[in-house]
């Protein structure tokens, strides 16, 4: 047979693959080499705009200036966090993104323009809270309904659990290493489970200064250290978890509390908002709606004394009970959740280890007795919350994330640990966790201590 001849021929244009051209070769850079969500080349841009506006001296507060910033530093130290080796698994990323500008400022490494801009612009705008308010409606709008309910009723019995074996712990540790009593209970174990500064560390110092005749400036430089290392013990915990959970799936919901079948035909919606079909009406409606039952909780705070956070969280939970906003809004809420999930929470991490994270405080509290008596006692109380989750019929790890949160710092904390855990849907359990848990004992605490001193 013949092997000459057209038939055997392969055309040309086979043998010879296109190239791609620059503009190709260019929108691959733009959309496969990224630092953290950021393009590389907008992500060196920025940087250059930065630094020409260091160099000028002065660097804008507005909120336009401040997102690039908050952008870069925030994935930078986020993307460093999560290519460290083995730890880079545990919860680096957000350790990394909080700790390092702290850092960073008080070695003087990064500029003082930064550092006032950043401050000022955090202070000024609260913006943790507009980040915290979105999250959790957003995760909340996303539940199933009999799940929230069952949720939020089975969630205090590990907590109350985790709370008393991590104290019985904590003691135990500390007068093994030869610590007083009262010096473990009131300003080691105690903060830790304060629930953070604001609501935590800062009316224990007054408590504390007003029942012990010491200065309230005193007290705090003794009280928030055991916050901050709390919170890292947490952070870390809730890395290992996570960790735990890729290697076990049969241990988590993946941000789930409760097994339930509902939750497979739940998963539609939320499929549907994040495909990029809601208009953007409707996802600028679901943002209104997260800040407008904010609202509502600061006028609670103003009546009740109860913190904003969490009566905006009751009012969100009756609004998805009693169906309170159409389908639609909700999947715009959770457009809205994941926006801010995605592009927000390395940027205010960096914020708040900019503005609010004093570096030398956590140092000169990082001592053996300290840091075995917090890591005992954190994880004892995670410990327990796995076990009683699992044995009440919870998803264990998801749990215990949510009992790491009771010793977290404040809101920030709870970014911090939902980030290294990747439960960010488990944000309104979280502030339970935090802010009632938290107010409730430092109020007891408090009141024990002055009837015991009186």
């Amino acid at each position: 047979m013949s092997t000459t001849g057209d038939s055997f021929s392969v055309p040309q244009d086979i043998l010879e693959i296109p190239k791609p051209s620059l503009k190709e070769r260019w929108w691959h850079i733009m959309d496969s080499w990224k630092v953290g969500i950021i393009p590389l080349p907008l992500f060196l841009l920025a940087g250059a705009l930065i630094a020409i506006d260091c160099l000028g001296g002065k660097l804008p507060s507005d909120i336009v200036v401040m997102v690039a910033t908050l952008a870069f530093f925030g994935f930078a130290c986020g993307e460093f966090g999560k290519r460290l080796p083995i730890i880079g698994k545990l919860g680096a990323a957000a350790i990394c993104a909080t700790f390092i500008p702290s850092a960073l400022v008080y070695y003087g490494l990064l500029p003082d323009v930064v550092v006032e801009s950043t401050t000022k612009f955090y202070k000024s705008t609260n913006i943790l809270y507009l980040y915290i308010c979105c999250i959790i409606v957003g995760s909340i709008m996303s539940m199933n309904r009999a799940t929230l309910i069952q949720g939020f009723l089975r969630i205090f019995f590990p907590m109350l659990c985790g709370e008393i074996a991590g104290m019985l712990v904590g003691m135990g540790v500390g007068m093994a290493l030869g610590l007083e009593p009262f010096q473990i209970f009131f300003f080691i174990i105690l903060p830790i489970m304060a629930g953070g500064v604001g609501e935590g560390a800062i009316p224990l110092s007054i408590g504390y200064a007003t029942i012990l005749h010491i200065d309230q400036g005193v007290a705090l430089g003794r009280v928030l250290p055991m916050v901050m290392l709390g919170s890292l013990t947490a952070i870390v915990i809730s890395g290992c978890l996570n960790q735990l959970g890729k290697r076990y799936p049969h241990l988590t919901g993946e941000g789930q509390l409760m097994p339930d079948r509902a939750n497979a035909a739940s998963s539609a919606p939320q499929a549907a908002a994040f495909s990029g079909k809601v208009d953007v009406s409707t996802i600028a409606s679901g943002a209104l709606l997260a800040v407008l039952l904010y609202m509502i909780g600061m006028l609670g705070h103003k009546l009740t004394g109860l913190p904003a956070p969490v009566g905006m969280l009751f009012m969100a939970v009756l609004v998805k009970l009693f169906n309170g906003v159409s389908p639609r809004i909700l999947e715009g809420s959770q457009v809205v959740y994941k926006f801010f999930q995605t592009s927000v929470t390395y940027p205010i991490l960096f914020a708040v280890g900019v503005a609010i994270t004093p570096w030398n405080e956590l140092v000169n509290a990082f001592t053996l007795t300290n840091l075995l008596v917090i890591i005992s006692t954190v994880a004892a109380l995670v410990g327990t919350g796995f076990l009683v989750g699992k044995k009440i019929g919870m998803y264990p790890i998801d749990v215990a994330i949510v009992s790491c949160c009771q010793s977290g710092q404040g809101g920030t904390g709870d970014v911090a640990i939902l980030t290294a855990g990747n439960r960010m849907e488990l944000m309104p359990f979280a502030q339970i966790a935090t802010r009632i848990g938290g107010a409730i004992n430092v109020s007891v605490s408090l009141l024990v201590l002055s009837n015991f001193l009186s």
